[in-house]
């Protein structure tokens, strides 16, 4: 008997599990060196009886391992369970203590024996197996998508989750034992089939689109997902999620119908990115730019089709916009892909997500190049109409005094004649009445070529060489120039080209030729020099003189009126400034001055090359 309690003994230490005793009648308690061991105490550890309890963990394991000891004890009932302890060094372990009651033969309990075994390891596998359960088993319950497991062997749902009645319309028992190939419109079961058996074979995850029918027999558009298989008693079953993709399939069909009219329609669409970036654009811009949707796509918006004459503001306030994703509205100067100019009205709207999240910048645009075109014609027809009637009214007051002036003096010298007998005193008379109307002759010729001038706007420019021009001038003026003694310099190159009307040109050299020689200071030697610069789309020559200057502050705003004299010259008409201005007005250029008095002037002269 020694021999096997021994060997009894050493087996429990071998396999880790503990044994102790109680007596009841001396309340001596055992404690083999694995029972101390698994509670973390000392060999010389030495239990007392009671004391034992205090190492299962207080709440329900105490309570319950002091309930079954008293069973034990009061009644004799043997117990077999799991506790959890703490350790002497507070550590949490999970044991099997298993107790056997022995009785004396009156049937009383004189010994309580059995073991304590370690099962920690064991036990954490259990909980986190039931907390994946519990975790899959609430997965499988509130899942948006409906999942089936399907028996492989036989294509039977064997379990399935409250979402799966939601989308067919069954109940979870009509489910369960359903061939899975029922859910599915006679017409799709075959392909179904085929990605099942496809997914069963390859084991891997895949999505694929296809149609329930429901209970009531309607189709419902779904994404059907399949997982990898698993097998549980030899079984081998496959899990299938299905989700309901009707309002993506509406709004796909909506999009489509609105793809189809963006891509038909005249107006331009292009959708761009948070960057202004283009990310689709409809064939009505393609044909508009001349470019192909991979030209498009991630250029950005803001300089897709810039140009020379593109409004630099007009594209800084594009940017602008898409950097603050703002809304904009503009009209541009764009271009197309081969170089062609068109007028384009843009707007730009930002797109955003319920929560007023930015998504893309929606921006429709038109050709608008017929419209600004006539737009710039009416402006241009009302600037002209504009300056026709100024000149109008300059015409009207000149005529209304000029003439009348004349005619005044007329009307007097034949009061005069008339008034008196004496033939010898009419006679008289005759000389201021000749002198009168050769001065209103004059007039008329004069107002007569400014008519001519405003008249012949459309006369074809020619090119002309202007220094050539120059050395014209100078010898038909040759012999008043020597007689003035003025000096006249020039810095024209040999080759300079100019665009002009040459009869102008002649007349307007002339004049300011002229009118250098008469406004000469008598205090210096007179000098003209004559230069030019390129300013923008203006050939400009400067006359610039020594002579009297004039006072701008007084007299600048009569300069290029006609008859207008400012120096008392018996040989001033004050006509040629005039002409001048209205020719180079014809020619779409202007006249400017630049004056000092008793220091000089310089006539600029704005040639339009254009």
């Amino acid at each position: 008997m020694t021999d096997k309690l021994e060997l009894y003994f050493k087996a429990a230490q071998s396999a880790k599990i503990g044994i102790w005793k109680i007596n009841l009648e001396t309340n001596h308690v055992f404690w083999d060196s694995v029972t101390k061991c698994i509670l973390e105490v000392g060999e010389e550890f030495e239990p007392v009886y009671g004391n034992a309890l205090n190492f299962y963990t207080e709440g329900e394991s105490r309570d319950r391992i002091k309930s079954m000891v008293c069973g034990a004890i009061t009644e004799g009932v043997s117990f077999d369970e799991k506790f959890q302890i703490t350790t002497a060094k507070n550590n949490i372990k999970f044991i099997e203590c298993i107790c056997l009651v022995e009785k004396n033969s009156e049937g009383v309990p004189t010994n309580l024996l059995g073991t304590f075994q370690d099962i920690t390891t064991e036990q954490n596998l259990i909980n986190e197996l039931e907390l994946n359960v519990q975790k899959f088993s609430s997965i499988f319950s509130s899942a948006n998508d409906a999942i089936f497991i399907i028996d492989t062997s036989n294509g039977i749902i064997t379990d399935c989750n409250p979402r799966s009645a939601a989308l067919t319309g069954y109940d979870i028992s009509e489910l369960t034992g359903l061939h899975n190939s029922q859910l599915f419109p006679e017409k799709y079961r075959k392909e179904v089939r085929f990605f099942l058996k496809y997914n069963l074979y390859r084991n891997e995850y895949t999505v694929d689109e296809t149609y329930i029918q429901t209970k009531k027999g309607e189709s419902i558009p779904v994404e059907i997902a399949s997982g990898k298989k698993f097998q549980v008693d030899n079984v081998t079953y496959l899990v299938c999620f299905i989700r309901d993709i009707s309002e993506r399939k509406n709004s796909e069909n909506k999009l489509n119908l609105l793809s189809l009219a963006a891509s038909e329609t005249t107006d331009t669409i292009v959708i761009a990115d948070e960057n202004g970036a283009a990310i689709w654009a409809n064939k009505a811009y393609l044909d508009l730019t001349g470019r192909n949707m991979n030209e498009i796509l991630g250029s950005k918006i803001d300089y897709i089709s810039n140009g020379p004459e593109t409004d630099r503001n007009a594209t800084s306030l594009l940017r602008k916009a898409i950097k603050n994703k703002e809304s904009i509205k503009i009209t541009i100067l764009n271009y197309s892909k081969n170089g062609e100019k068109y007028w384009f009205e843009l707007n730009i709207t930002t797109a955003l997500d319920n929560n007023n999240n930015f998504i893309n910048f929606i921006c429709i645009g038109r050709n608008v190049t017929s419209r600004i075109e006539r737009e710039l014609e009416l402006k241009e027809l009302l600037e002209v109409t504009s300056n026709q009637n100024n000149k109008l009214y300059n015409f009207t007051h000149i005529v209304s005094h000029n003439i009348r002036s004349h005619t005044s003096n007329l009307s007097m010298v034949v009061d005069v004649i008339e008034s008196t007998d004496d033939i010898n005193e009419k006679i008289s008379y005759f000389d201021l009445f000749k002198e009168g109307t050769e001065k209103l002759s004059e007039t008329i010729e004069y107002l007569n070529e400014i008519i001519t001038i405003q008249q012949k706007t459309s006369i074809e420019k020619k090119e002309i060489c202007l220094k050539k021009e120059i050395e014209k001038t100078k010898k038909s003026l040759s012999l008043v120039i020597k007689e003035s003694q003025i000096t006249i310099t020039d810095t024209i190159p040999d080759r300079l080209i100019v665009s002009a009307i040459p009869a102008y040109i002649d007349s307007i050299l002339l004049n300011l030729f002229t009118n250098a020689i008469k406004y000469k200071s008598s205090e210096r030697d007179a000098t003209l020099e004559i230069g030019y610069e390129i300013i923008d789309d203006y050939t400009v020559i400067n006359f610039r003189d020594n002579g009297l200057g004039l006072d701008l502050k007084k007299n600048g705003h009569k300069l290029f009126g006609m008859y207008k004299t400012f120096h008392g010259n018996e040989d001033a008409k004050g006509i040629g400034l005039f002409i001048t201005k209205n020719q180079l007005e014809a020619m779409n250029g202007k006249i400017e001055v630049e004056s000092t008095v008793d220091e000089g002037s310089n006539f600029k002269i704005y040639l339009n090359e254009k």
